[in-house]
């Protein structure tokens, strides 16, 4: 067994990640940010659940761009094809599962 307080996690740079499991094809990594990411499209379903501290997940729905704030316990879900950037408020731990080999 493995223990890990999730809010306790940082990194030495935003969106890095420790390791947690590998499940047949997927990853479960939890990530600290203090810093957006970039705007992306995945090819794979990924799950994000926020933790620690607040992300708002911009988003485009239609050629809108939206935003949602996740706070802990919040999950969202990105399709492939969603185009989409999260933004921590001020800095979040996320949960994350997603196809192996995705960055």
């Amino acid at each position: 067994m493995r223990f890990l307080d999730a809010a306790e996690y940082t990194a030495d740079r935003p969106w890095d990640a420790v390791g947690l499991a590998e499940l047949d094809t997927a990853t479960v990594r939890l990530h600290w940010t203090d810093q957006p990411y970039v705007w992306h499209v995945n090819d794979d379903p990924e799950v994000f659940v926020v933790l620690d501290g607040a992300v708002d997940m911009h988003y485009r729905e239609d050629g809108v761009e939206r935003v949602e704030r996740l706070t802990p316990g919040r999950v969202c879900l990105v399709e492939p094809g969603d185009a989409h950037v999260a933004r921590p408020k001020p800095q979040a731990r996320v949960l994350v599962v997603e196809r192996k080999g995705s960055v």
